[in-house]
């Protein structure tokens, strides 16, 4: 059975318009004569949208009973039966209740699909995954129901259903996505034109980071290796040279001149290991890449232009930046170079060629290397001055043999010492048996001279072959030591890494590898003469007291006591040293970023505050010094009805300020720590009756269904009274005439949940977070009654007790506040 297909409509925010693009494509589809069913739509008590549904057919709800409340679902096995061709299936994100075969809703869509019906969907950009922190970070609003990814990305079809945000506010204005009281509160906060315009680039990149990815695919495919300049992307190709600095600026300034081009930085390492760049040198250029926005990337291969056009032929790049070829014009006669041979194989890919102060001058070569140890050095050399004569003299007592035989003798003497000693001994050995079968062996014998042109032949060639072989066999020796070393230096960085990334201080960690690796007493790590970080003892102070140190940026130095670096160990000493840069600068970072943190709540809370003391504190203080300013006025004549009402309000405005000064007390101390509490075993049917009396007579409409026999709670009776008259308040706040609220309680297992339930607007499921924070109300215009710490204080209190406060949907509408908290101890 062929999969259904997948088709979503993204939204980059609620009320862009997603579900009603939505239906407008499955009435397309059933007017082409397609089979499609309404499986479940959320209209959210918007007409316009309610009215799109038309004739479509609808799959009843699947209807559920979780903790004694009625739920609606999708009901998945109807729509199996049913098996239409396309079924509609709103809000992918959706969280089942608990008792639903998935989880998920997406996972409901999943078994569709497997069924082989296809499913038109929505789901907002918040709701991905990958991008819930962001988000939660832009609009202070953490979303508890995500969608992974994957499941987005493998959609056959995804729709940017967009709207700028000017016209998402005016829409909202009008009462088209919420309903008139929360309004208000939705475009001072999350629809606020700054959240809007980063949620719509979000999913304008998200959205074209899929397509790029879809188009990779299709060139893939279709076997497609030339570049499609679809966007610009400059590559600059590193050698871990002193100008890699250079060309990554270089770079930077040609994508930055398009916007929105990308610049990567690639360094191809040959396959073999040997001819290995600067590690340190290429670290500080990562970095650099990476501070200029770009990205960087090292790749494998023998041959440098052909890897460095693959890879930038995979990543669809535009253009090429190279630097000319520090090889001296000799060298150029041999070999066109990476850069010539780069720019005749590239095709439709621009290429740059940067010049530097390093072009054309040369490699700087250091000394070559010893390929074996001076013991095998000396044993050459004496084999060479030894067993060579000894060989011709055994020639010359033994059988007589031919020229030929006697140069191919000694030939094999020579490859032996070659073996042995290396280049040098083997030169001292071709020379020297060259001279002994000239002496010995080619007639007039007894003279260094040669009478036939064919024994001069003979002997040019041993002399050339010898000097070969000994030269094979010396750069296979030195290759193969520089292979171990290389080895042994690419396992030292890994191990490196690896205490790195397990460690909780990366910079502590690499410096005490770095003394490990190396067998040094201390290493100390200074930034402008001062020790910012030490391992081992003593440490280092000054330069002086070191023996040896290494620049690791323009102001930090890496001390080593202990001994002085050998040569050969200095580079990756030197690659230490840049990743120790790099950890200090990420450690400085996440410092000033948990210093700037609190800072920045307390400010948020302090302006907050400000504005709450400026508004809501002055009402009631407005209105109960008027009050009195009457009462003493001598130009008014008052009646005692007159009287009495002035008194009432003084009365209640000093009461409401009395209670607005408490909450804001008690949240500073709740943030402080210095709340006292004092828990006890209570029961309910001891608190519920003083927190209705404490509301006044509105708390007499209110029904309570506790049960006799429900267990006592662990809780505070000050602080859990004080939370129920900020629950109960704040349900009679919006419910609706003739609907009082309604308290009920149940226990599940250890714990006991009292429920504080209304029929009001309710609150959409995203927003459910927002009622926490302080200083807000979602929905209530009128702000002549607190400062908005009811719930926040009502939270804080209820954790404070070791309980928590959640929010749920009232079926049927409206919010459920549920409380839980320990059960208490048998009586």
């Amino acid at each position: 059975m062929p999969r259904g297909e997948l088709r979503i409509h993204l939204g980059a925010a609620p009320g862009v318009g997603k579900t009603y693009t939505m239906l407008e494509e499955a009435h397309r589809r059933a007017e082409r004569g397609t089979d499609v069913v309404v499986a479940l739509v959320e209209t959210h008590g918007r007409k316009h949208t309610a009215a799109m549904l038309g004739d479509l057919e609808l799959i009843p709800r699947r209807e559920m009973t979780y903790r004694g409340a009625a739920f609606t679902e999708m009901d998945l096995d109807a729509v199996l039966r049913r098996r239409p061709e396309i079924a509609v299936v709103d809000e992918l994100a959706h969280t089942n209740v608990p008792g639903s075969r998935n989880a998920k809703r997406w996972q409901d869509v999943e078994e569709l699909l497997d069924a082989g019906i296809s499913v038109l969907t929505t789901v907002n950009i918040q709701h991905l995954e990958s991008l819930n922190d962001v988000v939660a970070r832009i609009t202070g609003a953490e979303q508890r129901e995500t969608v992974p990814d994957a499941i987005v990305r493998a959609a056959e079809q995804v729709e940017l259903v967009d709207m700028t945000p000017e016209a998402l506010r005016r829409r909202m204005a009008h009462g088209n996505i919420y309903r008139p009281e929360k309004i208000d509160a939705a475009l001072g906060n999350y629809f606020r034109t700054g959240n809007l315009t980063a949620l719509r680039e979000l999913a304008l990149l998200w959205l074209a980071d899929t397509v790029e990815d879809q188009l990779d695919k299709y060139r893939a495919d279709h076997a497609i290796d030339s570049t499609w300049e679809t966007r610009e992307r400059v590559v600059v190709a590193l050698t871990g040279g002193r100008e890699g600095d250079t060309l990554i600026r270089r770079a930077s300034r040609i994508a930055a001149r398009t916007k929105g081009a990308d610049l990567m930085a690639v360094h191809v390492a040959r396959s073999d290991g040997l001819a290995g760049a600067d590690p340190a040198a290429l670290a500080r250029q990562r970095v650099l890449v990476e501070s200029l926005g770009g990205s960087y990337h090292q790749v494998i291969g023998t041959d440098i232009p052909q890897a460095l056009l693959d890879f930038a032929r995979g990543a669809n790049a535009t253009q090429i930046v190279l630097g000319a070829s520090s090889r001296g014009r000799f060298a150029q006669l041999f070999s066109a170079g990476v850069g010539v041979t780069t720019i005749a194989r590239s095709g439709s890919i621009d290429v740059h060629l940067v010049t530097h102060e390093r072009a054309g001058q040369g490699r700087r070569r250091g000394p070559i290397p010893e390929a074996l140890s001076r013991g095998r050095r000396t044993a050459g050399f004496l084999t060479a001055l030894i067993g060579l004569p000894l060989l011709v003299a055994g020639l010359k007592a033994g059988p007589h043999l031919s020229l030929t035989n006697d140069i191919l003798l000694c030939l094999v003497a020579v490859v032996g010492v070659a073996l042995i000693g290396g280049l040098w001994p083997a030169l001292l050995a071709a020379v020297g048996g060259s001279l002994l079968l000239n002496w010995f062996f080619t007639p007039p014998y007894g003279r260094f001279t040669i009478a036939e042109v064919e024994n001069l032949l003979a002997l040019a060639i041993f002399v050339t072959v010898a000097v070969a072989v000994s030269w094979v066999v010396d750069t296979a020796a030195r290759k193969t030591r520089q292979a171990a070393r290389a080895s042994a230096d690419a396992q030292t960085l890994a191990t490196v890494a690896g205490s790195v990334l397990r460690g909780e201080r990366p910079l502590i960690a690499l410096l005490d590898r770095l003394r490990e690796t190396f067998a040094l007493d201390s290493v100390t790590l200074l930034d402008d003469g001062t020790v910012v970080a030490a391992v081992g003892h003593p440490a280092c102070t000054r330069p002086a007291d070191a023996d040896d140190e290494v620049k690791a940026g323009d102001d930090l130095t890496v001390l080593l006591r202990g001994h002085a670096l050998e040569a050969a160990d200095r580079r990756i000493v030197e690659a230490f040293a840049a990743q120790a840069a790099v950890a200090l600068k990420q450690e400085r970072l996440a410092t000033e970023a948990a210093t700037a943190k609190p800072l920045a709540e307390a400010n948020k809370l302090r302006t907050a505050l400000l504005a709450a003391v400026s508004h809501d504190l002055r009402t009631p203080l407005a209105a109960a010094t008027a009050a009195v300013a009457g009462l003493r006025s001598r130009d008014i004549e008052l009646d005692d009805e007159d009287r009495e009402e002035l008194l009432a309000t003084t009365d209640e405005s000093l009461g409401r300020l009395d209670r607005l000064v408490a909450n804001l007390l008690d949240m500073s101390r709740l943030q402080t720590g210095a709340l006292g509490i004092a828990v006890i075993d209570i029961g309910a049917e001891e608190v519920l009756p003083l927190a209705l009396d404490d509301i006044g007579p509105a708390g007499r409409q209110i029904s309570v269904h506790v049960p006799d026999d429900l267990p006592t709670l662990r809780a505070d009776p000050g602080l859990l009274e004080r939370v129920l008259v900020n629950l109960i308040s704040n349900a009679l706040r919006y419910s609706p005439p003739g609907h009082p609220p309604v308290i009920t309680g149940s226990s599940h297992g250890d714990t006991v949940e009292l429920r504080v339930i209304d029929q009001g607007p309710g609150i959409p499921h995203d927003r459910w977070d927002d009622v926490f924070l302080p200083f807000q109300r979602l929905g209530d215009r009128d702000n002549h009654t607190g400062v908005g710490l009811g719930l926040a204080l009502s939270r804080g209190l209820t954790e404070a007790m070791g309980g928590t406060l959640t929010p749920d949907e009232t079926p049927g509408g409206g919010l459920t506040m549920i409380l839980a908290l320990p059960a208490g101890g048998p009586a």
